[in-house]
């Protein structure tokens, strides 16, 4: 488990203000409209993915920002520029990885939630998206603005999928239109919630894998009290 100490680390690490960015834009790219540089893609992703190592390796504490941008060979100021804190750099980081994450209609809503699960499963299954998740969630505890970016960025986007999950069986005839959108949305929440809650437990919590027939038994589980949404 990843290290919880809060440390002033970010807070030591100021950007260094005559640093000239390495990378905003490589070669043959269009020039920049109005102030500043364009943002690469490939910078931003080198930036992430050296995040991720970075707090899998040291932990929350261990991780400044200098660190960060020297793996991603990046300059400190092009860091600061995009990501201001240490805070939403790392959010940033995971939610990501769980941008991938994606709902389509695969026929039947048991079949789309196995599949969605089944990605889930494997993304929480990298020991950078472990250290950075167990990172999240005790410095969120103790900062309400953590824990807000946090829902912001990586839970109500993926929130969505439930949805559209929802959507997709509706629009197939599994399930009745939404009659009521207030008690559609506290629907989502708890089926969002039973959903990722389990799976972390297992992976984060329990330590068991999260194998095909596991997936295939939560669903029918989750499913059946509705036999008509069972394949």
């Amino acid at each position: 488990m990843a290290p919880t100490t809060r440390q002033p680390a970010e807070h030591q690490d100021p950007p260094a203000p005559d640093a000239a960015p390495v990378e905003d834009a490589p070669p043959g790219a269009p020039p920049a409209r109005g102030k500043g540089r364009p943002r690469s893609a490939a910078a931003d992703q080198a930036i992430l993915d050296a995040t991720r190592e970075a707090l899998a390796e040291l932990g929350w504490g261990g991780l400044t920002m200098g660190d960060v941008a020297l793996r991603a060979g990046v300059a400190k100021t092009t860091l600061y520029r995009r990501w201001p804190s240490k805070s939403e750099l790392v959010v940033d980081a995971i939610a990501s990885l769980f941008d991938q994450l994606e709902c389509a209609d695969r026929g039947s809503l048991q079949a789309d939630i196995e599949a969605v699960v089944a990605r889930f499963a494997e993304l929480l299954s990298l020991p950078e998206t472990q250290a950075a998740l167990l990172a999240l969630f005790a410095e969120g505890t103790r900062d309400p603005q953590l824990r807000r970016r946090i829902r912001e960025r990586i839970v109500q986007p993926q929130k969505v999928l439930v949805e559209l999950g929802r959507a997709n069986a509706q629009a197939r005839g599994e399930m009745d239109p939404d009659r009521d959108r207030a008690a559609a949305d506290e629907e989502i929440d708890i089926i969002f919630d039973t959903i990722a809650g389990t799976v972390e437990h297992r992976l984060l919590v329990s330590g068991e894998p999260v194998t095909p027939d596991w997936i295939r038994r939560f669903t029918t589980l989750l499913l059946g009290p509705f036999p008509g949404l069972l394949r």
